[in-house]
């Protein structure tokens, strides 16, 4: 057909526009009429079918654009559980509710490969494959046997046919049956693929990645040759410096025993003194006792700075750490730890020095070479003995949480729960932060922030600022691990818990001044001591608000210790240079020894510690100077042996003397 004759054809069929040829589309009209008059019995074409009870709405609400936000929040999720919060004391609803909605779950079949059942099915898939190759074998040689007698026979019969077999046809060859493709083997290339290369495609690939790994390693032929040269000659300096450390460390281990015995040689009047001398004029004091001025410890670097902490190592008991500082605030300099032996008193065993002041030391009761270390610009730091630097080996930083003001005491504390070293720290800052050694970095956590109770400053615009308490001591329970004590600068000390964070177990009004040093009884769980710079060492029951003993010691008090070998005996420093020995089992009201053990001149006494073994104090002075002394029988006596009993030190002995003084304290007494 011509595309003149076509082109007509589809006009006559579609029709013009408006014209009397649209009667395909009136007869489509009709049958739509036809079913909507069937659909809706009799109903106009202009009025639309409306279900009943429908809101009629205007034209504008009908165009207003509704919008609805999806989301996978679960609508059937109970929004209104309730849980108690320990810390607020009161139920609280939960904010994190499970959206999640199961809609399809199923049990597998899938067996671990360590179960029973798992390792039954591998042995038998390993035997199976046995099994059939054993038949296999069997099978092909009974093939041989039939081939070999067919074939045996095949030629008897062609000798006896002759020429007439030779006439037949031969049978056609019988064609090999093809093996079919594993449709479902999904380990083929084909079916891992969407494309499927070729076999010299991948082969040529692979004869590239060969040649680029072969000139590689061309090239790295003669760096190899220069890098073993360099390696040989690292080596050998390696060993000249090991022969060398290890000739330098034998001479200085000698070095060091011949310093000792030139010491002990120098020092020996002070020696038998420290072994064997008592004090025979303490039978006729009545109770009253001396100390006895033995050594004295100081390093040239350190005659400027103040002892600032003092602490005896656990394991060796001849060994003590020195912190140096200055509590002098206009005037801050650098910092320097240092370690004693009472074995050598003219040189310390380690030193190590710091950009910041020094201001508290701990030694770990379980690894004696670990110490931490609190400095006045905030931050804390643990040093290793075993380490030969330095330089601290873990500190903390800006970004790690330090304190904003010095640090005034560091505890060590039992080990978390993944048996990670943890120790605690207090500030002027008013935070309370535990440090737990994680991976060679130290991770704090806030436990308490103190705050001064009711005392509230006027800020701009009339804002009420409330005042930060300043802690300066603390303090953990011998056995109940979560309560401790803190002193601050207010005079207050706080009876906290580290299971709360927001609030105090109790508060005693203790001292008017700054409470230096606080420090629970080793021996009764319920009894504390704290001294203050308002002249006044007091004894308190954690369980009262009011203090037991009060004892004014006519100057500031620097620090105050409990005994090891005694729950009645306790020691303390004060700023004009005197050491106080007290025994409440002997006299409850006055000390037993009130002596002065520094030069006065220009000088205080800082700090006091008990040796856990000897009969000797430790006193730290304001010029860097240590000064060990020995305490006469009169202040070390031994709880009375009762019969058939052994003398021990410890709670079972000690105890019930302290209790009988309790006892006298809360009872009228004639001399009050």
């Amino acid at each position: 057909m011509p595309a003149k004759a076509a082109d007509k054809q589809r006009q006559s069929q579609s029709g013009p526009q408006g014209g009397k040829a649209g009667q395909p589309r009136l007869s489509l009209k009709k049958r739509d009429e036809d079913t909507a008059t069937e659909g809706g019995e009799g109903v106009d074409e202009s009025t639309a079918v409306r279900p009943l009870g429908q809101l009629e709405l205007t034209e504008a609400e009908l165009k207003k654009e509704i919008t609805r936000v999806l989301t996978a929040n679960n609508p059937h999720a109970p929004k209104n559980i309730v849980r108690y919060n320990f810390k607020e004391r009161a139920y609280k609803p939960i904010s994190n509710i499970d959206q999640t909605a199961i809609h399809f779950s199923l049990k597998g079949n899938l067996i671990p490969k360590d179960s029973d059942e798992g390792r039954r099915q591998s042995l038998r898939s390993e035997k199976a494959p046995e099994t059939s190759a054993e038949v296999s074998q069997e099978a092909e040689i009974k093939d041989e046997k039939s081939t070999e007698d067919t074939q045996a026979a095949e030629e008897a019969k062609a000798e006896g046919a002759g020429e007439a077999e030779a006439a037949e046809e031969p049978p056609p060859p019988q064609k090999k049956e093809k093996k079919l493709a594993n449709q479902f083997n999904f380990i083929e290339r084909s079916s891992r693929t969407r494309d499927n290369p070729l076999r010299w495609k991948i082969y040529d690939a692979y004869v590239v990645e060969v040649e680029k790994m072969e000139k590689l390693k061309e090239k790295e032929k003669p760096k190899t040759q220069t890098a073993k040269k360099e390696e040989k000659k690292k080596e050998k300096k390696l060993t000249s410096m090991e022969l060398q450390g290890d000739a330098i460390t034998k001479i200085s281990s000698a070095a060091k025993i011949m310093e000792r015995m030139v010491n002990q040689n120098i020092f020996d009047d002070i020696a038998q003194d420290f072994k064997y001398f008592e004090d025979a004029s303490d039978e006729y004091r009545d109770h009253k006792g001396t100390l006895l001025p033995l050594w004295k410890f100081q390093y040239d670097k350190t005659k400027r700075l103040a002892v600032t902490a003092i602490s005896w190592n656990p394991k060796y008991k001849d060994l003590f750490a020195v912190g140096y500082g200055s509590y002098d605030f206009m005037k801050q300099s650098r910092g320097m730890l240092v370690l004693y032996t009472m074995k050598n008193p003219s040189f310390p065993e380690y030193v190590f020095s710091s950009e910041s002041g020094i201001m508290c030391l701990d030694i770990h009761n379980d690894h004696p070479h670990f110490m931490a270390v609190g400095f006045y610009d905030g931050n804390v730091a643990i040093y290793n003995l075993k380490k030969a630097t330095s330089q601290p080996s873990y500190m903390s930083r800006a970004k790690s949480g330090k304190h904003s003001d010095p640090v005034w005491q560091v505890k060590w504390q039992k080990d978390d729960m993944d048996n990670n070293l943890n120790f605690f720290s207090v500030s002027s800052d008013g935070r309370i932060v535990s440090w737990t050694l994680v991976k060679n970095e130290l991770v704090h956590t806030d436990v308490i922030k103190l705050s001064a109770e009711r005392t509230t400053t006027q800020g701009p615009e009339g804002l009420q600022l409330q005042t930060i308490g300043c802690g300066t001591s603390f303090d953990f329970h011998k056995t109940i691990d979560y309560l401790f004590l803190v002193g601050t600068e207010e005079g207050k000390i706080y009876k906290c818990s580290k299971c709360y964070s927001n609030q105090f177990l109790d508060v005693f009004e203790a001292h008017h001044m700054a409470v230096d040093s606080i420090s629970w009884n080793p021996y009764h769980l319920k009894i504390f001591i704290s001294c203050s710079s308002d002249w006044t060492v007091k004894i308190w029951d954690h369980t009262i608000k009011t203090p037991m003993f009060v004892y004014d010691l006519n100057a500031a008090v620097g620090d105050v210790a409990w005994s090891p070998y005694s729950s009645t005996v306790f020691a303390a420093v004060t700023t004009d240079c005197k050491a106080h020995v007290f025994d409440m089992n002997v006299n409850k009201y006055e000390a037993l020894c009130s002596q002065v053990v520094v030069a006065k001149k220009k000088n205080k006494t800082t700090h006091i510690q008990f040796n856990p073994v000897y009969p000797v104090v430790i006193v730290g002075d304001e010029r860097g100077q240590v000064t060990c002394l020995k305490l006469s029988p009169n202040l070390r006596k031994m709880p009375k042996q009762k019969k058939g009993q052994e003398v021990k030190l410890g709670p079972e002995v000690e105890i019930p003397k302290l209790d009988k003084l309790l006892m006298l304290v809360r009872e009228p007494d004639s001399r009050d």
